[in-house]
C-alpha cells in the first residue's frame, strides 16, 4: 500500500480509502443492503491487513450505526493513531428543529455524538456532507474552527458542492484565520466527469486533497449495463446519477478489462486513481472480491491508448450528486 499526503497537509493516508456506508445495522437506516457488525468486521480486518489506514463514514449512515461499527472494530484491532477516521455532518439525525444542517447548534451537537459512537476522543477528518443553504456559511465555518480548536477534530473537509461555494468558504476561512478545509469529497468517475470543469482545477490551485466518492459509479462500471443488485433496486439517490447513454462507457471498460484479463472494477478504479489530483478514491466492499479488486487497481497502470478509449464515449452531464 502506498501512503500519500492529504492535500498540502502533513497527514499521511493510504492511497485507498475504505468507505463504510455499507456497514450498519439494516434495521436502523432504511437500507436493507447494509451489513451488521459481524458481517462488516471481516472487510475492515482485511483492509487493515492490506495496509489501508483511511476509513470514511458519516453520522447519518444507518442512523449512526456505521460509526459505531467502524469505531468498535478498528479500535479493538489497532492503536488509535494508526488509522485516519473521517466522518461527516449535515444530514438529518432526528426529527424536529436542529436535527439536521450545519448550524452552530447542529455542528457542536453532532461532533460530540459522532465521537461517542466512534468511541474516540478525536476525529481525524470532519467533513460537511453537503452545503447548507439555510445557514450562513460564516456560522458553519466558525463552528468548525471551534471544534478543531477544542481538540475534537484534527482536520476539516467538505463534500459535493458548487466550485464557487467551495471557493467562497476557503476565502472566508483565510480572511478570518479559521482552520481551513483540506479535502474535497466529490462525485467523480468515468460516468461522471463534470468535476473536471471547475472543482478539480480549484482543488489543484488551493492544494486541496481529493477523495472521490462512488469511483465505480455505484457499481455500474463493474457489470453489464442492464444487470442489477439489491442495492441498485432500492437506492433512489443512485437512480438520479446516471443515464442510459453511459452504457457506451461501460462497454469500453469491458473491452479494456477483457484485453487485460482483469475485472472491470480494476480498470474503472485505476482510471480514477491515475489522475494526479486524486489523493485516495473511496471504495465500498460488501463481497471479498470488492476489496481485492480495489487493492489490485492501485497497481494497474493504464496506457494512454486505453485511457483515450475509456474517455471517448463521454458526453456532458447535468450536475448530479448534490
Amino acid at each position: 500500500m502506498d501512503y500519500v499526503k492529504l492535500g498540502t497537509t502533513g497527514l499521511e493516508v493510504s492511497a485507498l480509502c475504505l468507505g463504510c456506508m455499507s456497514y450498519g445495522e439494516p434495521t436502523r437506516g432504511g437500507h436493507p443492503w447494509t451489513l451488521p457488525e459481524q458481517d462488516s468486521a471481516p472487510f475492515l480486518h482485511r483492509a487493515l491487513d492490506a495496509g489501508v489506514t483511511f476509513f470514511d463514514t458519516a453520522n447519518a449512515y444507518s442512523n449512526g450505526s456505521s460509526e459505531e461499527i467502524l469505531g468498535s472494530v478498528l479500535l479493538r484491532n489497532v492503536r488509535r493513531d494508526e488509522v485516519v477516521i473521517a466522518t461527516k455532518v449535515f444530514n438529518r439525525m432526528r426529527p424536529g428543529p436542529n436535527g439536521a444542517g450545519l448550524s452552530r447548534q447542529a455542528v457542536l451537537t453532532e461532533v460530540d455524538n459522532s465521537l461517542r459512537r466512534l468511541g474516540t476522543d478525536y476525529i481525524d477528518l470532519y467533513q460537511i456532507h453537503r452545503w447548507d443553504p439555510a445557514t450562513p456559511i460564516e456560522e458553519t465555518l466558525q463552528a468548525l474552527h471551534d471544534v478543531v480548536a477544542a481538540g475534537k477534530v484534527r482536520y476539516l473537509g467538505a463534500s459535493s458542492m458548487w466550485a464557487w461555494q467551495f471557493a467562497k468558504a476557503l476565502h472566508l476561512q483565510d480572511q478570518h484565520g479559521w482552520h481551513r478545509f483540506v479535502s474535497m469529497q466529490d462525485h467523480y468517475n468515468l460516468l461522471y466527469r463534470e468535476e473536471e470543469r471547475e472543482m478539480l482545477p480549484l482543488c489543484v490551485d488551493e492544494g486541496i486533497g481529493v477523495i472521490p466518492w462512488s469511483p465505480l459509479a455505484r457499481g455500474k462500471l463493474t457489470r453489464d449495463w442492464d444487470a442489477t443488485t439489491d442495492r441498485a433496486e432500492t437506492d433512489e439517490f443512485g437512480k438520479t446519477l446516471y443515464r442510459d447513454s453511459d452504457a457506451a462507457i461501460v462497454e469500453a471498460v469491458g473491452r479494456v478489462a477483457q484485453r487485460r484479463g482483469v475485472p472491470r472494477a480494476q480498470v474503472a478504479l485505476a482510471w480514477v486513481a491515475r489522475n494526479p489530483v486524486v489523493t485516495a478514491p473511496i471504495v465500498g466492499a460488501t463481497k471479498p472480491h470488492h476489496l481485492d479488486d480495489a487493492l489490485a487497481a492501485m497497481e494497474l497502470r493504464l496506457t494512454d491508448e486505453e485511457v483515450a478509449e475509456l474517455e471517448a464515449p463521454y458526453e456532458p452531464h447535468e450536475v448530479a450528486g448534490f
